[in-house]
């Protein structure tokens, strides 16, 4: 049987409105959470999402779904390839 949720084309979207609030299908797992950060690592890479009064309102591990609100700041992609290379590997690209 295959876990759609480690394929990497699985639908991956973010729906945000005002800066208040987000709706992202394609999430794995969630890595931390508080009230100022939260990473999650998603198909398409491990997602932070930074700013204030964050919380996580719902997350359906089965359907990688995961809803969120706060004061949104910033949203930033970190490659998950790249993180689990050493560090010379990085270095002498």
């Amino acid at each position: 049987m295959t876990d759609e949720r480690n394929i990497p084309h699985a639908p991956h979207n973010i729906i945000m409105n005002d800066r208040k609030t987000l709706s992202i299908s394609g999430v794995n797992e969630v890595v931390s959470c508080d009230e100022e950060i939260i990473v999650i690592r998603t198909v398409m890479g491990e997602l932070s999402i930074t700013g204030s009064k964050l919380h996580i309102g719902s997350f359906n591990r089965d359907s990688g779904e995961l809803k969120l609100d706060g004061n949104v700041k910033e949203l930033v992609y970190s490659d998950m390839d790249t993180r689990q290379q050493g560090f010379f590997s990085r270095l002498f690209r």
